[in-house]
């Protein structure tokens, strides 16, 4: 079964980096909130022992973050 999750995990990350590879028309802000929700759904699921909530909580919150980044102050 250890075997199973780590193959999905595994699949997981090669579909997210192939999705982020066709990112090549987005504005520096966007690819920022790609990356961040990328990384905060990594980021909970591993805090959470992969939990869909963890999972999705944290694509949100790393989404929000990365949107967030290098904001133009006004």
């Amino acid at each position: 079964m250890q075997i199973l999750n780590k193959t999905w995990r595994v699949t997981g990350i090669v579909l997210t980096v192939a999705c982020l590879s066709a990112c090549s028309n987005m504005s520096a802000r966007d690819k920022n909130t790609a990356v961040g929700a990328g990384v905060g759904a990594a980021a909970g699921a591993v805090l959470t022992g992969g939990s869909a909530v963890g999972t999705v909580g944290g694509a949100a919150v790393g989404g929000i973050i990365g949107n967030q980044v290098g904001k133009d102050k006004k």
